[in-house]
């Protein structure tokens, strides 16, 4: 344990290769990290989650879903450069620096990068430890609680 801190503060600041994104064990908290986890919990409820809103706002939003998404797509050829210039222009009125305002290729999550490879550094040290093994168990749900099929289950 005291190694681990020791090493970290001599490696220095974590970074993370490629796009800005979540790892796939995101929302544990394993004991060891708690202060990493509550610090990335944090941005991503200010920081990121308002940089995709203002997203959302400017038209830059991205779906899960391709028909949505299709359809996103379709409306910003209709409106062609119309509705961009509208949309840059009405916040630029209120004295904001276009600098700061969203990009089409922009990622929420890179408000939280720094604070991303500090969480993923920490979770794949102490999620090996064996106090913290059964975050990473999947769950196995019994027979009797699982949905009927279809065709021949009884109600």
């Amino acid at each position: 344990m005291v190694w681990g801190r020791i090493r970290d503060a001599l490696s220095g600041t974590p970074t993370l290769d490629g796009p800005s994104k979540l790892p796939d064990y995101f929302p544990v908290e394993p004991r060891g990290c708690e202060k990493h986890a509550q610090r990335l919990f944090e941005c991503l409820a200010a920081d990121a989650t308002a940089k995709a809103r203002d997203m959302e706002r400017m038209g830059y939003g991205k779906s899960h879903y391709p028909d949505v998404e299709a359809e996103r797509q379709r409306k910003l050829k209709e409106e062609g450069m119309q509705g961009a210039s509208a949309a840059v222009g009405a916040p630029a009125g209120k004295d904001v620096d276009a600098s700061k305002l969203p990009k089409p290729d922009d990622n929420p999550l890179d408000e939280c990068r720094t604070l991303i490879a500090y969480y993923k550094r920490c979770c794949d040290r102490e999620l090996k430890k064996k106090k913290n093994w059964i975050l990473t168990e999947p769950y196995r749900v019994q027979e009797e609680y699982r949905y009927q099929q279809k065709g021949g289950g009884e109600a």
